[in-house]
């Protein structure tokens, strides 16, 4: 039985995930609090591997959506086996930069793969495991591509067209929909402490409720 919890980022390319994940994890070191830091695809030998492969600009045939979302979610099966679930069980606080959302997101609404059916995979995959807060970075995807751009190279995923990251954000406000009170909106076109801020307003009431004595 899992005694952590399990915060999860979200967002379209350049929402600022990283520097928000980064603020989060510096501040409740601070408080003395046990954190772990991971990401997705990744976190693991495995998921790194898969990353590479996922992110990886190729002259060869474009990857299908059906093998992408596998991949996806290979590396998410031994991310939750071996680094997670592990962490969970030691009472850590696990900050996971993407998981079931995403895929859902990308694979499910925007390459069109139903997000019912990519939903229902993910959960087989995940074994049921739901993040207690996750907090969506809302931006244009037009401003984030920029800020991306503005970092470093466009990977594969990065440099598809303007309309595929629009239908990306598409799925995430319908995840939003459905599960608000899990899923928080967050407008990240906003200064980044202002983001962190209101971030910290969701998240704590959690860390109150499972590690304020």
């Amino acid at each position: 039985m899992r005694k952590g919890l399990f915060i999860t980022f979200e967002g379209g390319e350049g929402a600022g995930k990283t520097t928000l994940i980064e603020e989060i994890e510096k501040t409740l070191h601070a408080q003395g609090l046990p954190i772990l830091k991971t990401r997705e695809p990744g976190g693991t030998h495995l998921g790194e591997k898969v990353r590479e492969l996922l992110l990886q600009k190729t002259a060869g045939p474009s990857m299908t959506p059906h093998a992408e979302l596998c991949l996806f979610l290979a590396s998410r099966a031994q991310h939750i086996a071996e680094v997670i679930g592990p962490a969970l069980q030691l009472h850590n606080i696990v900050l996971c930069d993407r998981f079931n959302d995403s895929s859902i997101a990308y694979q499910g609404h925007a390459r069109g793969l139903g997000l019912e059916p990519v939903s229902t995979f993910c959960n087989f995959i995940s074994q049921g495991l739901t993040p207690d807060l996750t907090l969506y970075l809302d931006i244009d995807p037009q401003e984030g591509l920029l800020r991306a751009k503005g970092t470093r190279a466009h990977d594969r995923i990065e440099s598809e067209t303007l309309a595929f990251h629009t239908k990306i954000r598409e799925g995430y406000h319908l995840l939003h929909k459905q599960h608000p009170e899990r899923l928080k909106l967050i407008h990240a076109g906003r200064p980044p402490n202002k983001v962190f801020e209101e971030a910290m307003d969701y998240l704590a009431p959690l860390l109150k409720m499972n590690y304020v004595q």
